[in-house]
Formats: C-alpha cells, structure tokens, sequence
C-alpha cells in the first residue's frame, strides 16, 4: 500500500487506516465534498502522495444503486434548468490511464441528461487534417453551446501528456524546429491552455476537469480481466500493454499538467478510481456541485406573454 502524508490523510479522512475496524465495517452515506479532490492553483502535484482508493461512500450495492439514483434525479433537474435558463456552457473533461474507467464514468453522467442538452466527443490520434492545425483547434471546435453540458473522453491534454511521453510524435506534427524544443514547449503550451481556460471562463464556459487516478496494481487487474472475459476481448489492445511500460513517464507527465493547469476557474480533481462505484459517485457529485454553483434560473415569463398563454388556454379549454 502506498505511503501517505499526514496533510494528505487529513485531506482524505475517508482512506482505509484513518478510521476504525468497526467503523470501516459500518460504513454510513457521506456527503461527497469535490473540494476534498481539487488540485490547489499553484500547487506542486506528487500522485503518489494522492490516493488511488478510499473507505466505500456506501455500505451495500443496494445502498449504491439508491444513492446513484438520487444523483441522476438531481442531475437530470439541474440539466433541465441549464438547458432552459441558456445562459452557461458546461465542458466535462475525462483524463486517465487505461482502464481508469472513463468511458464508465462519462455513461453513468449521462444516464441522468436529455441527450438533446449534451454531447460527448472522443479524441484519439491526430488526423492529418488536424495536423495542419494548432494543437487547440480540433477540440476547439467541440466546444458546447450555452445551455448545453460537452464531454470530452481525452481532450487537448493529450497534447501535453502522450506526445510529452513520446517526443518522437512532437517531432512529425510539422511545427518549425525552433518551435518544439522541448526544454520549452510543454511551459508554452500549458499556458495556451490555461489562456484558453481563461478565455472560456469569460465568456460563460465553465470547464470541470477530472483525472481519475488509477493504480498500477489495479489497472493490471483490469487488463487481465479482459483477456479472460469474453465479452471484455474486444477492449483489450496489445498498445495498451506497451503503453504500460511508461507507466512513471505518464506519471510525471500529469504532475506537471495537473500542477500547471488547475486554476479557481478551471480546477482539476483527482478522483480515486481503483473503486468504480465510488469513483462514479464522486464523479457525479462534482457534476452536480458544478451545476448548482451556476446559480441558474428559469427565464421569467413576461406579462404580455402571460396574457398570451391564458388566451390560448381557454381556446384549448373550450
């Protein structure tokens, strides 16, 4: 098991070893607080020192299902209201390793919204038409509409992430040679990105980012259960295992992107996500807590428009 801080047991008081025997084996419903999983501005970011798993937030599967319900009631309110008050966007961004459980995490967020109000965009390698662009521009371009919730499976972070692992891709995207020395160009684009953050903030964006951070342990499981689970074959990919092997570069590479890039308009947060019913309920929490932080409306009707409908209403009730 991973070594921990004192401040980071504290920041998580839910990690197995902080609580009793007894208490672990009675585990009670938690208020999810997303503060407990932001990355503080500024702040230099160690993921050994995050932890990977905590305490269950529920005692049962049963206790699991009614809590995810009560998430997805809400969070199928809140849409509404996002929806019809028109006046922010709401940009989900997942990041992880493989088997993190992204695709599961992004399936339960959407069980509680009307397809209608929101889309999901996965970004896997560069076109060639892409290419020919800024590293920005294909996300860019998916960007949601006020009153609309976008997910990203994977994002621009990409850019900073498996092209900083492998610099051999940094070195065939056609950028002048003095434009992609590496001693410089992660700071630059790391700046890029926050200036974009930024700029999408002023203009009523607000960008929720989640790493769900995964073990080694964990992710060796999961790999083997898609070899011995038929139904799992087709996700497994020999890419994944060799990708595997860089297991401390990808470290490294998000402690430098989570360490730069979380800011108060655009955090990130550092979901444990070894355990997937919690990771989903954390992750649903922070979605929820984004919502209600918009402080959203329903449009007033406006007199004449209030006459307007009870003329039609008593036509209708004749």
């Amino acid at each position: 098991m991973m070594l921990l801080r004192t401040d980071r047991l504290q920041r998580f008081p839910c990690l197995p070893g902080t609580i009793s025997t007894d208490q672990e084996l009675n585990v009670r419903k938690m208020t999810i607080s997303p503060k407990d999983f932001e990355v503080p501005p500024g702040k230099r970011v160690d993921l050994r020192e995050w932890p990977t798993i905590g305490a269950p937030l529920c005692k049962s599967k049963k206790q699991y299902q009614r809590m995810l319900e009560e998430h997805v009631k809400d969070l199928n309110s809140l849409q509404q209201l996002h929806y019809a008050s028109n006046r922010f966007a709401l940009l989900l961004i997942f990041q992880g390793m493989d088997t993190a459980g992204k695709d599961g995490a992004i399936r339960h967020v959407l069980s509680g919204v009307n397809p209608q109000g929101c889309e999901v965009f996965s970004f896997k390698q560069p076109s060639t038409d892409e290419l020919e662009h800024d590293f920005l521009w294909r996300t860019t371009c998916r960007l949601p509409q006020r009153g609309r919730i976008g997910i990203f499976n994977r994002s621009y972070y990409e850019e900073v992430l498996v092209v900083r692992v492998h610099p051999e891709i940094l070195r065939n995207q056609g950028l002048p040679e003095k434009l992609r020395d590496e001693k410089s160009i992660w700071e630059e684009r790391f700046r890029s990105i926050v200036d974009l953050e930024s700029h999408l903030y002023r203009n009523a964006t607000r960008t929720i980012k989640i790493f769900l951070h995964l073990s080694r342990d964990e992710q060796r499981k999961r790999f083997l259960e898609r070899i011995d689970e038929p139904d799992k074959n087709w996700k497994f990919s020999l890419a994944d295992i060799h990708e595997r092997k860089y297991w401390k570069r990808y470290r490294e590479a998000y402690e430098a992107c989570l360490g730069a890039t979380s800011t108060h308009h655009a955090p990130w947060y550092v979901v444990p996500a070894d355990d997937k019913q919690n990771a989903r309920l954390i992750v649903t929490g922070i979605v929820l807590d984004a919502l209600k932080g918009l402080k959203m409306t329903y449009p007033k009707t406006t007199e004449k428009r209030r006459a307007e409908l009870l003329s039609i209403r008593k036509q209708l009730a004749k």
